[in-house]
């Protein structure tokens, strides 16, 4: 084998290759004349005077320091200027060529890749994979055998006394069971995957109603906001804010906001304004649920000074389960149209919640929120859930009993009423089945927390902000309108089984005007009513007014009433 087949370098660190076939005695290539000795150049000679004159004057002491200095200066920019432009050069002839120093550490020559690391190259250097389909909660059967399974309503009891609503039995899973079939998924929502919330700082008023915290939408914007498509932006409260809460009225403690933020599971909210109820508590709740359930009240500051009063309330403000949130700034004069905020917009306030429940401030919650979510929501595959009325399905006959009983003023009901009239809405008939009703009994309110939810809810609460509070005349309106679009559906159920899960209590008013019970063991005393005076009459005042006696009713006494009359004796 030659040389040459081993591929030896023509000169390195272990000789030449002339130099090793010389030793082998072998001459291939012809020696070359011998060359002359050339002259040395000029200057060889002055360098080597300079040379001479360095060594002659360096001994000196101010001469030596001083040439030391500009010599050690002198290496020091050689060495900075020859290191910088050889890494500069050779950067730019790696660059040049496609190969790149190996101390980059981050770029590699492409030659230099092994083979198992092409398939790595090319995850990078290719586009991201698509993000994998979402998921979502499509419901679920339950297993069979289940008593809740093949569950029927039993017809009502036989009372002729009692002709008025009533609860009825209701199914509910155990507790476990129902936590252990909460949805790991959101539901689908149709036509609306993002809902954002327009916030305006510069508000105009529109054509008629509205307020500054519902942003004064047109009557355009309003009918935008009923064309439902994959995005939308659209009023909902709040809107002097970036943050719902903070300094947009209706405004709240930082500190709650806090927490209120972090709820990420079940809320359960309820409000008092101006004090017009008492706070009751809920019962037959788990210890899961209290210790996984956000349980809220928001109060005005009237509500709260009347709780500290009666001491109700202290410093850790909380009453039982319920967590106590001061609102300031309210953005109503009325009370009722105050708790519409919390009632419609529970998904603005709580952000990352997935669930809320809403019960009306009168109401007792006397079952567990988990299983209620279960029974209303999950079980029946929907997004949101209320009871329909007990006695009225038709929208102008619950117009006409706001105006009988006065629950708002009788102008603004009718303006309302035709307004929807001129828009399409039509009287309550069996062919808008499967539709139950177009009246809801609204004091109980349950809820996921998806985009079609929370623009129900939205535009339900701004034809609140725009017409009167009463929320049943609009509620059919917005259901229908965003109907046309999608097929969204909601659930709703049975008065009698609403009243299955919560007790339906009176006003603070009504209750402080009933007498205090007797204690256990006392004879109540019925005090006859005083009398009744016509003052119209002349000279008849208190202090002479007789009245008459009241005529005793003869009793009869039947056989034990003998009679007097002697019986008259004939002689005989």
């Amino acid at each position: 084998m030659t040389s040459a087949s081993l591929g030896l370098r023509s000169s390195g660190s272990y000789g030449s290759l002339q130099q090793q076939q010389f030793q082998n005695g072998g001459s291939p290539f012809q020696a070359a004349p011998p060359v002359p000795p050339r002259k040395p150049p000029k200057m060889f000679k002055e360098k080597e005077g300079l040379f001479l004159w360095i060594c002659k004057f360096a001994p000196r002491k101010k001469i030596g320091m001083m040439l030391l200095c500009v010599v050690s200066a002198a290496v020091f920019l050689w060495v900075l200027y020859v290191g910088k432009g050889e890494d500069t050069q050779e950067l730019i002839m790696s660059m040049n060529s496609g190969v790149f120093p190996p101390d980059t550490g981050q770029i590699r020559h492409i030659d230099s890749i092994e083979k198992n690391d092409v398939g790595k190259i090319a995850s990078i250097e290719s586009p991201p994979p698509p993000p994998p389909p979402l998921t979502y909660f499509k419901g679920y059967t339950l297993p069979p055998g289940n008593p809740c399974e093949g569950f029927t309503l039993p017809p009502p009891p036989a009372d002729k006394k009692r002709t008025g609503p009533r609860p009825c039995p209701v199914c509910y899973l155990p507790v476990e069971q129902a936590i252990a079939l909460m949805p790991n998924a959101p539901s689908f929502s149709p036509g609306v995957s993002s809902l954002t919330y327009i916030h305006e700082e510069n508000l105009s008023k529109s054509e008629f109603g509205g307020s500054e915290f519902g942003g004064y939408p047109s009557l355009m914007q309003r009918n935008d906001s009923y064309d439902v498509r994959e995005s939308m932006s659209v009023h909902c409260g709040f809107v002097r804010g970036a943050r719902s809460g903070h300094q947009t009225g209706f405004d709240i403690d930082d500190s709650n906001l806090l927490v209120m933020e972090s709820c990420r599971g079940v809320v359960v909210a309820s409000a008092i304004f101006g004090a017009f109820d008492l706070i009751r508590q809920p019962q037959n709740i788990s210890e899961y649920a209290k210790g996984n359930v956000c349980f809220y009240m928001f109060v005005d500051e009237e509500t709260e000074n009347f709780l500290k009063n009666s001491s109700e309330l202290d410093s850790s403000m909380r009453i039982g389960l319920w967590r106590i949130a001061v609102v300031h700034n309210l953005p109503y004069d009325d009370p009722r149209r105050n708790g519409k905020v919390p009632k419609l917009l529970l998904h603005r306030l709580f952000p990352n919640a997935r669930y809320s429940l809403w019960v009306d401030a009168k109401l007792e919650l006397v079952v567990d929120p988990y299983q209620i979510l279960e029974r209303f929501l999950w079980r029946k595959n929907a997004s949101f859930a209320i009871s329909r009325h007990y006695r009225r399905f038709d929208v102008f006959v619950e117009a006409e009993a706001n105006k009988v009983a006065s629950k708002f003023d009788n102008a603004s009901i009718d303006f309302q009423v035709d307004f929807y009239r001129k828009e399409g809405l039509t009287p309550y008939t069996r062919a808008k089945l499967p539709i139950s009703s177009d009246v809801p009994e609204g004091c109980v309110i349950i809820k996921e927390h998806i985009p079609i939810s929370n623009l129900f809810t939205c535009l339900w609460f701004n034809e609140v902000d725009r017409f009167t509070p009463r929320d049943q005349i609009s509620f059919a309106i917005v259901r229908d309108k965003i109907r046309e679009k999608t097929n969204w559906t909601l659930n709703m159920f049975l008065d009698c089984e609403r009243r299955n899960f919560v007790i339906q209590g009176y006003h603070r008013d009504v209750l402080e005007h009933w007498p205090p019970p007797p204690p256990p063991g006392a004879i109540a005393v019925v005090h006859p009513p005083p009398p009744v005076i016509d003052e119209t009459l002349p000279n008849v005042s208190a202090s002479n007014f007789v009245t008459s006696p009241v005529k005793k009713i003869p009793t009869k006494r039947g056989r034990e009433r003998k009679s007097r009359r002697h019986r008259k004796v004939i002689p005989g």
